[in-house]
């Protein structure tokens, strides 16, 4: 009875996060009265959704959370605001052709959003073929589950503040968070105050570029929906072409602010505070800018000597040269940090820069940034574990810490560290190997670069695969199996696997 009650408390506070939820829903609901477009879908949406948060909440048995609870509390509020933002998509696709009307697609396309991974099921992709509010939500559910959902709840609710160094730990991309405050709390509203503010920012020099006439379909609209789907590295965009459907000045905006997406917003913060030196001073930094900087050079040198044949049409020496510095610079940004963005249909250059791309998919960005993927942290001690091993091999005795600059990582992070990087390299090839097999099974014949590319953007919550699954493709082809295990990726990737896949283990359910 007892492991019951406290049970419902993980339960309860999730019902409280999704009480919470429906205030973000007004934001659709102003656009669609706006617009005159599905203001009772959001209306219904947002009513449905207090009842639902609240009558959940009164479950609250009024114990405090423990660890395992914590866990189930996590991975719980992320499938529960995945479902609850599925719903304004099928009320809206309801009577409609609009493939979002399925269940699976609406959940496919939420969870997609709320993990900021950037892959849709949505097929025709504009503001013509669904309304401006329905389009409006998608793109902010990716900035509300980029800097975190539990992060945000941490630093608007005093009961969360008790355990939240735990819960953002849970949640949080990478392998630590650094408490930048005494108290939780406030470090959670700093991230989000940092974060909101290079929000708009963006949103700012978007809408500039179009009232100076550099981006001509850059409207507020769109320079607000991109600027929430560009900060928490999500990738959702208004229209079919991605960011190539705007002009070259709006593409050289958002590579600095993919690049900052990536970074560790605790640096901002020491950099604002007027420690200038701590971003050059920061290992995993300076290895995520020297990747960044080298992956662009290499795509670079394959673009301009023929990768993308298309590249050179028509254009001048110095034209070809601008447009392959930006589309390498751009992919990479957008790839390497999971953004999922995309300049150009890469799914159609050649087989070296696609293999290029796989690799920088498999980086991600930095700890405590809203970017996926494995992390560029886990890569360096991965990397300096096994420069130890090979040291070993010839220096039996010798005993060499493995650092991070002048910290000494120790023994059981190192072991955490592999560990996770193993079942993330695992699940990718299981998750491979289904994918291709599931659509065989529908008589659906998947190239083994677009399988690759569909496993690895689900758990690495990247979007975009190669292919028919490729930029300006869709996952609206495969079958509802393998949707429904994309979405699973999609949850574990964003909660760093082992969150949610502990609560499926038998041992963290008996007492």
């Amino acid at each position: 009875m007892n492991t019951i009650v406290q049970w419902r408390k993980s339960v309860a506070l999730t019902g409280s996060v999704v009480k919470y939820l429906s205030v973000a829903m007004l934001v659709p609901l102003v656009v669609a009265l706006y617009y005159g477009e599905d203001a009772g879908v959001f209306g219904v949406s947002f009513v449905g959704t207090v009842l639902l948060g609240v009558a959940v909440e009164r479950l609250d048995p009024g114990t405090d959370l423990r660890e395992r609870e914590a866990l189930l509390f996590v991975a719980l509020t992320w499938f529960a605001v995945a479902v609850v933002g599925a719903v304004p998509y099928v009320l809206a696709g309801m009577g409609t052709a609009s493939t979002l009307a399925d269940p699976v697609n609406a959940l496919f396309e939420s969870m997609s959003g709320f993990s900021t991974t950037g892959a849709t099921v949505m097929g025709e992709i504009s503001t013509d073929r669904h309304s401006h509010a329905v389009m409006m939500w998608r793109q902010l559910t990716q900035w509300l589950g980029g800097m975190g959902i539990i992060v945000l709840m941490v630093a608007i609710l005093p009961e969360l503040a008790v355990n939240g160094a735990q819960l953002i730990s849970e949640e949080a991309p990478g392998p630590s968070l650094e408490k930048l405050t005494p108290r939780i709390a406030e470090t959670a509203r700093i991230l989000w105050q940092a974060y909101f503010a290079f929000t708009v920012l963006l949103a700012g020099i978007l809408y500039g570029l179009h009232l100076t006439g550099y981006a001509p379909n850059m409207d507020l609209y769109n320079a607000v929906a991109h600027a929430f789907s560009t900060l928490p590295t999500g990738g959702f965009s208004t229209k079919g072409e991605s960011i190539a459907a705007f002009s070259a000045a709006v593409q050289w905006v958002i590579i600095p602010f993919m690049v900052v997406a990536g970074t560790n917003f605790a640096l901002f913060w020491y950099l604002f505070d007027g420690d200038v030196r701590a971003p050059l001073e920061d290992t995993e930094f300076r290895a995520y800018a020297g990747a960044t900087a080298v992956f662009t050079a290499v795509l670079f040198g394959l673009l301009f000597s023929g990768a993308a044949p298309s590249l050179a049409i028509g254009g001048t020496t110095e034209g070809v040269v601008e447009n392959a510095l930006r589309q390498a610079a751009f992919q990479v940004a957008s790839l390497m940090n999971s953004t999922g963005y995309a300049t150009s249909d890469f799914a159609q250059w050649t087989p070296h820069s696609q293999l290029l791309l796989i690799l920088v998919m498999f980086v991600g960005g930095s700890a405590g940034s809203t970017g996926g993927g494995i992390k560029v942290v886990r890569w360096l001690i991965v990397l300096k574990a096994l420069q130890r091993e090979l040291f070993h091999a010839s220096h039996p005795d010798a005993v060499q810490p493995v650092r991070l600059g002048d910290i000494v990582v120790d023994e059981e992070a190192i072991r955490g560290v592999v560990g996770f990087t193993l079942l993330y390299l695992v699940l990718f090839a299981l998750a491979t190997v289904f994918i291709s097999l599931d659509a065989s099974r529908v008589g659906i014949t998947l190239t083994p670069l677009e399988a690759v590319g569909a496993s690895l953007a689900a758990i690495g919550n990247i979007g975009p695969a190669f292919g028919r699954l490729g930029p300006f493709g869709s996952y609206l082809m495969l079958p509802d199996t393998t949707k429904a295990l994309m979405i699973l990726l999609m949850w574990a990737g964003r909660l760093e696997i082992i969150t949610v896949l502990v609560v499926f283990t038998r041992s963290f359910w008996s007492r």
